[in-house]
């Protein structure tokens, strides 16, 4: 593709991801008209539009973008790393890892999901993380049989996912009745503590981790073309694996902590990516991080209003749109 076109679809996905963030902001129980959205903006907006704004829905605008992007993210360079289509955090197992680990640190170092606040709120990233690892861990080590099977990887995520969810329930069920409910929606996917001291937590190392990942997208194109062939180039491809792998799990474990168990978007924004700039990860990954974050607005935005006073998590919203994508790439894989 040439970089004039490139330009042209990252400026045409920013402006529309612009135009759904203002829609966003606009819409909820508390209308907000889009010239005094901008109005508040510059300190123009009424004392009511401003708590509105600023403290309600900025704070989970900006946790949809920056979890849509890394979910994205993550999912492109597991299909990277593995070479393989079907891979994505959610389905590997990660996701639910990272969520077994946050109801871990709820149910032990929490008195309430309502409770995580403070210094809290920036632990429950690192616990997030952990449980991350650790079904990556599992998900490999089951996986390993003289090399890693893309289809022995897949039915291995999926049981490490089914017992972690498993495990999970146990302690669903000990939780109070509040809680319980609030955690049911929270595995589905939601962005339940849209607040600054969770922005601050989240949000600057997954922007670090997409940075580094863009930087080095070019040793993913290399790795593609072969192990022999990437050393031969110079690579140092288990390293390089590690790495990439790394990044693509503190990704899916972060962006778990501040939106819950959201599957499929990591595997559906980097073929949609894939097909509008074609495979190269240069241009392949900053383009599915935009449509991550589209995509996460989107369902967002739908998620709060299509029933409103009443809410839709927003991972039901994603799961409803990309279940019949995941199942056409699951029949016309070999």
């Amino acid at each position: 593709m040439k970089k004039t076109r490139f330009s042209f679809v990252m400026a045409v996905l920013f402006l529309f991801l612009s135009f759904m963030v203002l829609i966003s902001l606009n819409m909820g129980v508390v209308k907000i008209a889009p010239l005094d959205v901008l109005k508040t903006f510059i300190g123009q907006g009424t004392a009511r539009q401003e708590l509105v704004l600023f403290n309600f829905r900025l704070p989970s605008m900006v946790l949809a973008l920056f979890v849509g992007a890394g979910l994205a993210v993550s999912g492109a360079i597991l299909q990277g790393v593995t070479q393989n289509d079907l891979a994505d955090p959610g389905i590997l197992g990660i996701n639910t890892g990272a969520g077994f680990a946050v109801i871990l640190y709820i149910f032990f170092f929490q008195q309430s999901m309502a409770m995580v606040t403070g210094f809290g709120i920036y632990i429950l990233p690192l616990f997030a993380l952990a449980g991350a690892f650790l079904a990556a861990f599992l998900v490999y080590a089951l996986a390993w049989k003289k090399g890693v099977n893309p289809i022995r990887l897949i039915l291995v995520g999926i049981g490490v996912n089914a017992g972690f969810s498993a495990v999970l329930i146990i302690f669903q069920v000990k939780m109070n009745p509040q809680d319980f409910n609030q955690a049911l929606v929270w595995l589905a996917g939601d962005l339940w503590m849209g607040n600054w001291n969770l922005v601050l937590a989240i949000v600057p190392p997954i922007l670090l981790m997409i940075g580094w990942t863009i930087y080095k997208s070019r040793t993913l194109n290399i790795m593609n073309l072969g192990d022999s062939m990437s050393m031969g180039l110079g690579i140092q491809v288990e390293k390089a694996r590690r790495t990439f792998l790394l990044l693509a799990v503190g990704l899916a474990g972060l962006s778990v902590a501040a939106g819950g168990g959201i599957a499929f978007l990591g595997l559906v924004a980097p073929h949609i990516a894939r097909r509008i700039v074609g495979p190269g990860h240069q241009r392949m990954i900053p383009t599915a991080a935009l449509i991550g974050a589209i995509f996460l607005v989107v369902a967002d935005t739908i998620g709060k209003n299509i029933i409103a006073p009443a809410e839709i998590p927003v991972g039901i919203v994603v799961s409803i749109v990309s279940t019949p994508y995941f199942v056409y790439l699951l029949m016309k894989t070999q």
